[in-house]
Parts: structure tokens; C-alpha cells; sequence
């Protein structure tokens, strides 16, 4: 079962009761700031339905007076005066009833693509303040889904489906009341029967708002998947697995094109029952009308207002029973949406400040850390202790490494540095005061991260660098590259720092990647840094450079390094060896050596293949001649 399924069939019973115009109700904050456009548009669609009402009772006057009364100049039984005069009546208000549907069509259109964009940035906002615990359960294909597809339901019913509703309610309640003016007897008639057809409507309707949900799920998902495989496209190709991939989609796009038609089967059956029942009806009364007619007992005129009311009644039913299909299935999508919207990260900021300024260059000397018997488990795997009683400090201007088998914990430790995730028990204090107590954002504005993978944003080299300083000067992001030995391949890129670097950085090496991500770590300039094997993606000689680079942007600041190639590490002020959560050694290089431990014996398969490596190098380079 996937993530959507879940969520779906675990939903409380007074969610999957709520009515959709309830669910639709909370949309109202959005429409809010805009009154004006609201009254105006409500202000045009009455006015378009008086002058739609109007029209039948122009047609009684024609009929029973124009063509009834004789003509005072010629003698005959119609009244051309009268005629030509209830034409130019109906022209005038043809012209009102244009005007008014251009204003109502022209705010309602507005208003749902200002509203619909207004959603989407206070939904994708809210998503970015996630945590990682909130992106474990929910696929980031799924998100953009619910920000495209979704967005574009609720588009519709604001720009227009709500707004022919109420233009459709208007006319059906205007109708109906001159029907019962027109003749009590007949309007009585067409209202038992139509209390009669609304039950059926409201049973269907309500199944609709469950397929139109169920139709959108499965449309996320195919949405996740494709966004998944196309996301990892050298992985599958290198492992021929594009045709699988395909039959994966494919059965998607069957289980949503089968909901879909799930949902549109019943829609028509819902469009169907409602016009056969309301025409039904409406037919009835009117051949009773035509029984008095016949009897005397109504005049011709005041019969065909009472149709042309009725026909209005019937076609705003009919409309409305669509307008309804589209709110039931707007209201799914906004269900969806306001999951997203009412979502609250785990992880709350504090609301105390740092003591200390978040720039080295300002005279800071770097930050303290203290772990205290730190005991952590990701909420994924609840039973698993990532961490487990871990404890150490780190003085301003020490140069941490952490190093240890895959599993160790040890970016572990940088997640929870930079409050990815909160311990279970112990503390994490910087420069003396709990991070938790901290305001989020100072506390990661005092942190640069390097992370394995690097990311390049589809963006020019510039802005790609300015995202750790958005004000930085271009010499101060000029500074950055060269301290990242980044500045020669830049320099050398068609448009230099105005390169557009494609999605990903598609078009730079792994290691050009690495080093615009430690560029831009060091424009930021925190006092607290944190590099994820900062070096794992570049060559012998990049490595060199921005290991130097590395050196000098470490002074002055305190830095915690993850590392495998242990080379790296070697000048650390203190190395902590990490297993199962704990660490079992400390100390500097030598002393680790010394002590013949976990780490003496990495630092001997490392160095020692080094050393083999070097020696077969001109034996290789021999034979090959």
C-alpha cells in the first residue's frame, strides 16, 4: 500500500463526513483580501440574473397583450405599438445582461487565479518548513501533485464553476418564486416533487466527493513515480531497467484512468437521475397547465411565463447538479491541500538568541559544542538506536573528524546539529545554551554544511553562490570560488558567473559540483562548519587544493568534519572514532595510531592499499608499453 493509500483509509470518520462545502468554507481566508473583486462579481451576477428573470414575464406581456389587445390605428387584434415597445424592452436588457456577465466573468476569473496562486505559495511556504520526518512519509512527487493538479481543481471551481452555481441557485430560487406567483396551485405541485429528486442528488453527490478524492490520489501517485524515476535516469538505464519502469507508470496510469472513470460514470449517472427527475416533474406540471389553458382557467401569456420559468428551473438544475460534481471533486483536492497546509513540524523554534555574532569575520573565534549523552532513534525506525549515550565537546577554533564504519551515527551527529531532528534524551548545547532554546534560524544561519552530495541549483554560477550570502558583493563571491580553488573552471565556462548550470548542474563534473557547494559555504562565512566527506567527490589534484582551501577556511572557526579517506583528517585536533552510536576512541592521529584500535586498523587498510597502489603504478605503466 502506498503512502496516499494510508493516509487515506486511516482518515477519521468526521474527516471523511465533512461536508464539502465545509471543507470548501475554509478557503474563505484567501478570499479575504479580496472583498472588492468578491462584491463586484456578486454585484454583477445579481444583476445578470434579474435581467435573465425578467425576461419571461416580457414574453406574458407580448403574448397577452400585444398580440390580444387590438391596435387603436388599425383595428386589428395586435397592438404593434405595444410590440415594437416590449422588443426594445428585451434589446435593453439583453445589453444589461451582456455588460453584467462580462464584469462577473471577468472578477471570478481573476479571483481564482489569484487565489489558486495564493494557495500554492502558502502550501509549498508551509511544506518548506517541514522536517525530514514529514518528507519519510510523503513522497515529494506527492507534494508537487497536490501543488499542480489540486491547485488547478480548486482554480477551476472559483474561477468558474462557484460562480455559474450561484448564478444557476439565483435563477432556480427567482424562477421559482415567480412560478408560485405566476400559479400557487401548479408552483406547489413542481416544489413537492422537486424536495423528492433533491435526496437522490445529495446520496450520489456524496459518493462523487469520495471517487473525485480516490481519482487524485491515484493521480499523485503517478505523479511521485515518474518523478522518482526520472530523478535517478542513469541508474535505471545503466541497469536496463527502462522497460520495467514503463510497466510501472503504466499500471499508474491504469489505476488513475480507471478511478477517473470511476468517478466520471458517476457523475454522468448523477447529471442523468437529476435532469430525468427534474424534467420529469417539470413536464408533468406543465401538461396540467395546459389542461387549464384549455379550460379557461389561465391565459396563454401567463402560461408561457409559467414554462419559460419552469425551463429556467429545470436547466438550473441541471447546471447545478454539475456545479456540484465539480465542488465535490474540488473539495478532494482541497482536503488534499489543506493536509499540507495544516501540517506542523516536529521540530519548534526557540525563541532565545544567539550571544554571539553568526560571522567569523567579525571577530568570532568560532562556537563551543557540547553533546551530553545524546540518545537518538529516527522516528522510522523507532527500535533502532542511531545514537546511543554519545558525549563529547568542542572547543571554538578545534577542528573535529568523526570517523567510523557506515552506520556509526556519524551524520547522525550533523542532523541533529543542525535540528534535522531532536534527541530523545540528553542535550546539545552551542556556546552554552541548548539549541532547542534557540531561534531555528539564527541557529542554522551559524552553520555552514557541506554535504556528500552535492547540490547546484538550476541557476547561474553567481546565484548559486549567493544561496549562503544572499548580499554578498561580487568580489566577496568571487573570494569564495578562489578559496575553493573553484575560480579557473568558472573562469572558463562560456559566461563565466553568469553560467547557466542546467538542472542539477548538469552541465559540471562531480567534483566542479563539490567545489561550488564549498564555495558557497564559505561565502556564507559561519563560525560553526560541518563538512559530510566535503572531498569524496574530487580527483588526486582537486582534492589537494580544496583540502588547502578547506585549511584556511577552518581557522578561526570551529568545524566538524565526517570523513572515510582518512588522509583527510590527519592535522584534526582531535579524531572521535564512532560505532554503534558511541565513541569508543579519541584522540589526535598519532595517538589513535598508537593505541592500536578501530581506528589504527582503517588507517592500516587505507594507507597501506595507498602504498600498493603507488608501488603497481609504474609496473602498470611498464606493461602497457
Amino acid at each position: 500500500m502506498s503512502e496516499t493509500d494510508e493516509s487515506t483509509s486511516n482518515e477519521s470518520p468526521s474527516a471523511t463526513d465533512r461536508s464539502a462545502w465545509r471543507t470548501l468554507f475554509r478557503l474563505k481566508p484567501f478570499l479575504a483580501p479580496y472583498r472588492g473583486r468578491v462584491i463586484l462579481a456578486g454585484s454583477a451576477l445579481l444583476v445578470a440574473a434579474a435581467a435573465t428573470l425578467t425576461i419571461p414575464t416580457a414574453f406574458r406581456f407580448l403574448i397577452d397583450r400585444g398580440f390580444s389587445l387590438p391596435d387603436a390605428a388599425t383595428g386589428n387584434g395586435i397592438d404593434a405599438g405595444h410590440v415594437n415597445s416590449v422588443f426594445l424592452a428585451l434589446f435593453a436588457v439583453a445589453l444589461v445582461l451582456a455588460v453584467a456577465t462580462a464584469v462577473r466573468y471577468y472578477c471570478v476569473a481573476w479571483l481564482g487565479d489569484r487565489i489558486t496562486a495564493d494557495l500554492r505559495q502558502a502550501v509549498y511556504s508551509q511544506v518548506l518548513k517541514q522536517d525530514p520526518v514529514f518528507f519519510e512519509t510523503l513522497r515529494t512527487g506527492e507534494v508537487q501533485s497536490r501543488l499542480s493538479s489540486d491547485t488547478t481543481l480548486i482554480q477551476s471551481l472559483i474561477g468558474s464553476s462557484i460562480s455559474l452555481g450561484l448564478r444557476n441557485s439565483l435563477l432556480f430560487i427567482g424562477a421559482l418564486l415567480m412560478m408560485i406567483w405566476s400559479s400557487p396551485q401548479l408552483a406547489s405541485i413542481i416544489v413537492g416533487l422537486l424536495v423528492v429528486v433533491v435526496v437522490p442528488i445529495l446520496v450520489f453527490g456524496r459518493r462523487v466527493r469520495k471517487l473525485s478524492r480516490d481519482s487524485q490520489d491515484r493521480l499523485a501517485d503517478t505523479g511521485a513515480l515518474a518523478n522518482e524515476t526520472l530523478n535517478a535516469m542513469s541508474t535505471v538505464q545503466s541497469y536496463v531497467r527502462e522497460d520495467m519502469e514503463s510497466g510501472r507508470y503504466r499500471v499508474a496510469t491504469n489505476a488513475a484512468f480507471d478511478s477517473a472513470i470511476r468517478r466520471n460514470r458517476n457523475r454522468s449517472y448523477l447529471t442523468a437521475l437529476a435532469i430525468t427527475l427534474v424534467f420529469g416533474s417539470i413536464v408533468f406540471v406543465l401538461w396540467l397547465g395546459a389542461q387549464a389553458v384549455l379550460e379557461g382557467r389561465m391565459s396563454p401569456g401567463l402560461l408561457t411565463q409559467f414554462m419559460l420559468y419552469a425551463a429556467l428551473v429545470a436547466g438550473s438544475t441541471g447546471a447545478l447538479a454539475e456545479v456540484l460534481g465539480d465542488v465535490q471533486r474540488a473539495a478532494g483536492a482541497t482536503e488534499r491541500l489543506l493536509e499540507l497546509l495544516d501540517a506542523q513540524p516536529a521540530i519548534v523554534s526557540g525563541t532565545q538568541e544567539l550571544a554571539k555574532p553568526a560571522n567569523g569575520a567579525t571577530g568570532n573565534e568560532g562556537a563551543r559544542v557540547e553533546f551530553r549523552e545524546v540518545g537518538f532513534s529516527y522516528p522510522s525506525r523507532p527500535d533502532e538506536q542511531a545514537l546511543s549515550g554519545l558525549s563529547f565537546s568542542m572547543e571554538p577554533g578545534q577542528t573535529i573528524a568523526l570517523v567510523g564504519p557506515s552506520g556509526a551515527g556519524k551524520t547522525t551527529v550533523l542532523q541533529l546539529l543542525l535540528r534535522f531532528y531532536d534527541p530523545q534524551t540528553g542535550s546539545i548545547t552551542l556556546d552554552g545554551t541548548p539549541i532547542d532554546d534557540l531561534q531555528l534560524n539564527q541557529l542554522r544561519e551559524a552553520i555552514g554544511f557541506v554535504s556528500q552530495d552535492s547540490v547546484v541549483f538550476s541557476e547561474d554560477v553567481a546565484t548559486n553562490l549567493r544561496y549562503g550570502k544572499p548580499d554578498a558583493t561580487d568580489e566577496e563571491v568571487r573570494q569564495a570560488a578562489s578559496d575553493a580553488q573553484a575560480l579557473d573552471f568558472i573562469e572558463r565556462l562560456p559566461n563565466g558567473f553568469n553560467t547557466y548550470l542546467g538542472e542539477k548542474g548538469v552541465r559540471l563534473s562531480g567534483g566542479q559540483r563539490q567545489r561550488l557547494s564549498i564555495a558557497r559555504a564559505l561565502l556564507k562565512n559561519p563560525p560553526l562548519l560541518l563538512l559530510d566527506e566535503a572531498t569524496s567527490a574530487l580527483d588526486a589534484e582537486s582534492e589537494r587544493k580544496v583540502q588547502m582551501a578547506l585549511d584556511r577556511a577552518m581557522s578561526g572557526r570551529t568545524t566538524l568534519v565526517i570523513a572515510h579517506r582518512l588522509a583527510t583528517i590527519i592535522n584534526a585536533d582531535r579524531i572521535l572514532v564512532l560505532d554503534e552510536g558511541r565513541v569508543i576512541e579519541s584522540g589526535n592521529h598519532q595517538e589513535l595510531l598508537a593505541g592500536n584500535g578501530l581506528y589504527a586498523r582503517l588507517a592500516s587498510m587505507q594507507f597501506n592499499a595507498s602504498e600498493s597502489l603507488k608501488q603497481t603504478e609504474p609496473t602498470t605503466a611498464q606493461a602497457s608499453l
